[in-house]
């Protein structure tokens, strides 16, 4: 029997139209969450992102501004217009979209913005205080990871995750959040030794290692849920880390790409920024 397609696009949408009803109430109690996004220079694949971050926001009649910058900026001016929108009462997530310009630290950006509108979950205070398992703005991919799995009833306490990748925006931060839910998790990257032999003990197996269909059909157990993070750009157009037509002969559930994780990850975008607001008023 082939496996169930967890789409991504459709879950999305069902909790954008929540938020939509959630930001409708807020601005009757004249709370009106506004995300500023920061572009510098014009990397094609960030404008495409941005304008898909500006789109939801629209979508669900949250307020949305973009400031473009050019790629000639220096750190500090850059660390100006941050620290002016940490100042600026009205903004309630700030995101300022990666890569940047050589000339800049991304670290040093990042560490820049208020934790408390840091609705892309990079802070080191954000990260610390998930790991700890205090309340904080999550990661958007892991949280739209978790919430694909919870709004697709796949049970995680007690069952072994696998996940494939460990960067500090996918692999590292969804291993800790599947630990939070009880599940048995283990780490495996591009130095694992017999991959498969791992992989193939998973329950619900994440593939965040950024190499095209890496994960086979001989990676998985049948019946396994296995969620593909990765997208990339192939001859053949985007394909993710999963060999799609051969895992989904044995998986019991699978994420398509595109239209599977990528749309969560925008829409999680959005939750933080309209609890940022939520707790901006309290």
């Amino acid at each position: 029997m082939p496996a169930k397609i967890i789409s991504g696009k459709d879950i999305a949408s069902e909790i954008r139209r929540e938020l939509k009803v959630e930001v409708s109430e807020l601005h009757k109690n004249q709370i009106f969450p506004k995300l500023v996004v920061v572009l510098v220079g014009n990397h094609p694949a960030s404008e495409s992102y941005v304008k898909g971050k500006i789109r939801a926001a629209e979508e669900i009649g949250m307020e949305s501004v973009l400031i473009r910058l050019e790629d000639t900026i220096s750190e500090e001016e850059l660390l100006t217009k941050v620290e002016e929108l940490n100042n600026d009462k009205s903004v309630h997530g700030i995101l300022v979209q990666l890569p940047l310009p050589k000339q800049i630290a991304e670290q040093r950006i990042i560490e820049a913005i208020a934790s408390d509108k840091d609705v892309d979950g990079f802070h080191p205070e954000s990260v610390g205080r998930m790991v700890t398992g205090l309340e904080t703005f999550l990661s958007c991919t892991p949280q739209g990871i978790m919430e694909l799995l919870k709004r697709s009833d796949v049970p995680l306490q007690g069952k072994h995750a696998v996940v494939v990748g460990r960067s500090n925006i996918v692999g590292k931060p969804v291993a800790l959040l599947l630990l939070q839910a009880d599940a048995t998790v283990t780490i495996c990257h591009s130095k694992t030794a017999d991959l498969a032999s791992i992989t193939k003990q998973a329950d619900v197996l994440i593939a965040a290692v950024g190499r095209a269909e890496m994960i086979t059909k001989e990676h998985v157990k049948n019946g396994a849920v296995v969620i593909d993070v990765g997208v990339n750009r192939t001859e053949n157009g985007l394909v993710g880390d999963v060999k799609f037509d051969e895992v989904s002969e044995v998986a019991s559930a699978i994420t398509p790409v595109p239209g599977g994780v990528g749309p969560m990850t925008i829409t999680m975008l959005m939750a933080n920024t309209i609890e940022s607001a939520k707790r901006h008023a309290r």
